[in-house]
């Protein structure tokens, strides 16, 4: 049978699989027997974390660089720095799209999603996924223009150094970095406090282990050893959402499925409303806090999308008549997660009455707690698992993205500008294994500093969001500035953080007192958050039409060069200039209109009508989230499938590679 026409089949065993999963007797807590309290580290015994975080790890790390040594004999990719820190600059859609979601798929989109939903309703969930799912969306429109523009870029920074000279890179660069080790604590921070809290492993030591697996394959394979890893553990993540969706609304034996959560959301509201919700219902759009979370949400992950090297390292990897359609696909693919598992999981805790401490919350626990009231040990295991996939996953675009900063931004532009492909090569696969091991300190730190996820999560667009605009200016507008792009980035951080600190000092709640409360109020990092990056966009527009600055686009193609890639191998994964204008304006179009829908068309009239959902409203969104889920798990388990098909077929044909080196490939 044809491998393209026998993927409905696997599709299908996929979903009976998960069906028969969730069907399967539920070894659970008696309904609601956890709202006495959700307690640290007793759901599974210690050991389950360590063979999750040590022997999954390793698992995964041979299985991978088993992976990439096939592709080395079969296929012919040759580990040349090109191929090590771009893929070769040939990823197709599917993996694309694949790569993004994995990417994006953080601790927190499983766990402060649930979070946002235990303490707001349904409008947590959605904002969380609308909020930062738009930033993938318009992301291709950068993306497109680093193709068109910069064809031989490594990293976004050597479009700044080329444009703006050393001063200003070094300033984005520390931006850069920033955001790299904001987006690497929060992975690590909710990882740890999951396997904390489900199994007791010390949570120090969990942070310190997790990244272990990830180093080894990053290190085999660079980034095309990530996407594989990004492909796998998604698969795991969407079967792991669709089980507990088949848990809540099929198996209906303590939920009693969509009309008993239903009825016991609205009991749960009688109770216990929910301030500043319409009717203080769980079920309403029309939620003051939900909103407030929404505006923080998006402005802040504009920052960590914009500013995180991991995404212009997608860019620059993807094919480019796949660049745009690899992040439209992504983006909407990536919106079903939280959406779906939060509307699912954080709901199932307000209605089982899932019991935890605002401590407890803010960890993330949300979701372990509703899984393990909902089926026992094997929902914690299930927990434990997806949060490790995708803690990993995202750990290792992180890896591969500051591996490409400190090689190509540092070493190479400042300390050996003639360096070899294999000198590069070396030099990533150190910062590899120095960043890995430092990840773990780095969250140990900030624990011992009493942060959580959600703090750190709130206040990420605080410290990276004013270099959003003059980035995203910096390869999209001709008359950017270099002083207004500069200035704007550390003005507006300036005013982002003096911003926060005055509403917390002002908040009478606390008293005037600056603590760790008052800054992770709503208002403080509301205020903090849009001070920033709109300082940032003002500075940078109103600077750079001041000046007569003007900007040749064709210097970028001449100032940043490839190293092991000829000019000729180059021509081979470049695109003509018309394709690439009609990409650019679908990227626009397609990136505009699902923006629109997202944060205007959809929610406002929700919001505006004060709408609290009856039996059918509900059964329709749950319907929504259910059906988008399956969609998407459909195109990120299928399409990579079917466009590597030639690939797996040469591989199982056991048709070696020819052994002529060039550029990354075999001939």
């Amino acid at each position: 049978m044809d491998k393209a026409k026998s993927l409905p089949f696997v599709f299908t065993a996929f979903f009976v699989t998960v069906i028969f999963l969730a069907g399967s007797p539920q070894t659970v807590f008696a309904a609601g027997a956890i709202s006495e309290g959700f307690a640290i580290g007793e759901a599974l015994p210690e050991w389950i974390g360590w063979a999750v975080v040590v022997g999954l790890g390793a698992v995964f790390a041979v299985i991978i660089s088993v992976e990439v040594k096939i592709e080395e004999k079969y296929l012919g990719v040759n580990q040349t720095s090109e191929m090590f820190n771009t893929a070769g600059r040939t990823i197709k859609t599917g993996l694309t799209a694949a790569a993004i979601v994995s990417a994006w798929t953080w601790a927190a989109t499983l766990l402060q999603s649930s979070t946002v939903a235990y303490q707001y309703g349904i409008s947590g969930p959605f904002w969380y996924a609308a909020g930062a799912s738009i930033q993938v969306l318009l992301f291709g429109i950068l993306a497109i223009e680093l193709k068109r523009k910069a064809p031989n870029a490594h990293t976004f920074l050597e479009i700044i150094r080329a444009r703006f000279g050393e001063g200003s890179h070094k300033v984005f660069l520390v931006f850069a970095l920033m955001t790299n080790m904001i987006v690497t604590a929060m992975l690590l921070l909710g990882g740890s406090a999951v396997v904390n809290g489900l199994t007791g492993m010390d949570i120090s030591l969990a942070a310190f282990l997790i990244p272990i697996g990830v180093m080894i394959y990053t290190l085999v394979g660079g980034l095309k050893a990530t996407f594989v890893a990004d492909y796998m553990h998604t698969i795991i993540i969407f079967a792991v959402i669709l089980t507990f969706v088949a848990a809540v609304y099929i198996n209906t034996d303590i939920t009693g499925g969509v009309e008993g959560m239903y009825n016991k959301l609205v009991e749960a509201a009688k109770l216990t409303p929910v301030e500043g919700n319409a009717a203080g219902a769980f079920l309403t759009m029309a939620s003051v806090g939900g909103l407030m979370f929404g505006i923080i949400n998006i402005v802040g992950n504009f920052g960590t999308v914009f500013v995180d090297q991991a995404y212009w390292q997608r860019a620059i990897a993807a094919k480019p008549s796949s660049t745009v359609k690899g992040f439209l696909l992504g983006g909407a693919c990536w919106f079903a997660i939280p959406f779906t598992l939060a509307t699912t999981m954080g709901l199932t805790a307000v209605a089982l009455d899932v019991d935890l401490t605002p401590a407890q919350v803010q960890l993330g626990l949300v979701v372990p707690a509703a899984a393990t009231a909902l089926m026992g040990e094997v929902g914690a295991i299930m927990v434990l698992t997806m949060l490790f996939m995708a803690v990993t996953s995202a750990g290792s675009a992180e890896l591969i993205a500051v591996s490409s900063l400190i090689t190509y931004d540092i070493y190479r532009t400042y300390k050996n500008p003639n360096a070899s492909g294999k000198q590069l090569v070396k030099v990533s696969r150190m910062t590899i294994v120095g960043f890995g091991l430092g990840m773990g300190g780095l969250a140990v730190i900030l624990l011992h500093m009493g942060l959580s996820l959600g703090f750190v999560y709130l206040a990420m667009g605080i410290i990276i969001g004013a270099a959003v605009i003059p980035i995203a200016l910096t390869i999209l507008w001709r008359r950017t500035n270099r002083v207004a792009a500069t200035s704007g980035a550390v003005i507006g951080l300036m005013v982002a953080v003096t911003t926060w600190v005055s509403v917390a000092a002002s908040l009478p709640d606390f008293g005037g007192e600056i603590s760790l409360a008052s800054l992770g109020h709503n208002y403080s990092m509301l205020f903090g958050n849009i001070a920033g990056i709109l300082t940032g966009g003002i500075i940078t527009i109103i600077g750079s039409l001041a000046t007569k600055t003007t900007f040749d686009w064709n210097d970028l193609k001449r100032k940043i060069t490839l190293v092991e890639l000829s000019e000729a191998e180059s021509a081979q994964v470049t695109e003509d200039e018309e394709t690439l204008k009609k990409a650019f304006k679908f990227s626009l179009k397609g990136g505009g209109i699902m923006t629109l829908i997202l944060i205007v068309a959809w929610p406002i009239p929700l919001i505006v009508s004060g709408h609290v959902f009856d039996t059918l409203s509900y059964s329709l969104w749950v319907g929504i989230s259910i059906v988008w889920v399956s969609v998407a798990s459909f195109f990120i388990i299928c399409l990579p499938i079917i466009e590597a098909r030639k690939g797996i077929a040469q591989v199982f044909g056991g048709k070696k590679a020819v052994t002529e080196t060039s550029g990354g490939y075999k001939k």
